[in-house]
């Protein structure tokens, strides 16, 4: 049958049935409706604030941006052509490896060298080169990019677990030796113990200790935080045996000055909890940041010199092997800079 269409007096569109209290809104006039002035949302945000913690140590310094971020564009450089060497490793067998991490390198360049550094030693270790490619190679432990020393790696998941566990549980024991620049302690040996976590910012921070537990923006919590800091010399002196031993638990901010009569200091560093930044933080709150740790006030410049990095090492991991028991010790050689400060 032909189609015909209908008269126009029947055609017409098709209805919509609405309660008679129903009121259509666009989604641009609900916007406007919800539109809250500057002012008011600031107060908002202001008064949503004052329920977090406030950080007890200062913001990132404006310098660091440009510095970090040069300072990562090396990093990315020097990484791409890095390849590790035999005297890069401190210990090896058939579970783990340690390696001397050095400054300026990220440490899954670090991971990433590896497999061929043990694949080229298979006349050494027999068949562990010839079965790399079946190994699955994890860090036990991370450095910041700027941190050398030691470095832990894995050969299996298994063996990962454990000593993943081991450092989660605070049974493997480090110490790090750091060159700093600021006030000379009145201390021979402090342990310091405090608050961590990100500011709203994202940055670290030193919070107080009772503070801890409390949440932070992003969803975070805070948590504690402790080293204990040994001075080894000041202005390149052997330190004074007659100074004393101090305990500080952080609840205020540091009344420490970095204004003038900046000395040399190094120290040697036992953190007892692995919290990220711990020593670089704790450094910068009892007013001795690290040399070239500009992230948390250290010098950029000093006595003529420009840093590339913080001079912070990782000297030392102990801790009770994942396989046999038997107990560990791994040392890295100390870098120029700390033997120089002896």
């Amino acid at each position: 049958m032909p189609f015909r269409s209908l008269p126009p007096s029947v055609r017409r569109a098709p209805s919509i049935l609405l309660p008679p209290t129903s009121v259509f809104r666009s989604p641009i006039m609900a916007a406007g409706n919800q539109r809250v002035s500057p002012k008011i949302q600031l107060d908002k945000d202001l008064k949503h604030l004052e329920n977090y913690p406030v950080p007890l140590s200062p913001p990132l310094p404006l310098i660091s941006k440009d510095i970090e971020l040069s300072r990562a564009m090396s990093a990315s450089s020097k990484s791409s052509l890095f390849s590790l060497r035999r005297s890069d490793v401190l210990l090896e067998d058939e579970w783990l490896i340690a390696l001397n991490k050095p400054q300026g390198v990220y440490c899954e360049t670090i991971l990433a060298s590896v497999p061929s550094l043990v694949n080229g030693s298979a006349p050494e270790l027999g068949e562990v080169g010839i079965h790399s490619k079946k190994m699955e190679f994890h860090l036990a432990n991370r450095l910041d990019r700027d941190t050398s020393g030691v470095i832990l790696i894995t050969k299996s998941h298994k063996v990962a677990a454990k000593l993943v566990k081991a450092f989660t549980d605070h049974k493997v024991r480090k110490t790090y030796i750091a060159r700093c620049v600021g006030q000379a302690p009145r201390w021979k040996k402090i342990t310091i113990r405090s608050g961590h976590g990100r500011s709203k910012f994202g940055a670290w921070r030193v919070y107080a200790t009772k503070d801890v537990g409390r949440a932070l923006p992003g969803g975070s919590s805070i948590r504690n935080m402790e080293t204990v800091f040994e001075v080894l010399s000041i202005k390149g002196d052997q330190c004074n045996n007659e100074l004393s031993e101090m305990d500080i638990v952080v609840e205020e901010k540091s009344l420490i000055e970095l204004l003038g009569n900046k000395v040399e200091v190094l120290v040697r560093a036992y953190p007892r909890s692995g919290r990220t930044h711990q020593i670089r933080l704790h450094c910068q709150y009892l007013g001795i940041p690290i040399r070239g740790d500009v992230k948390y006030e250290g010098v950029y410049e000093w006595n003529g010199s420009v840093y590339d990095g913080h001079q912070l090492h990782a000297e030392s991991l102990s801790f009770e092997h994942p396989v046999t028991g038997s107990p560990i010790v791994v040392n890295a050689p100390l870098p120029l800079w700390a033997t120089q400060g002896l």
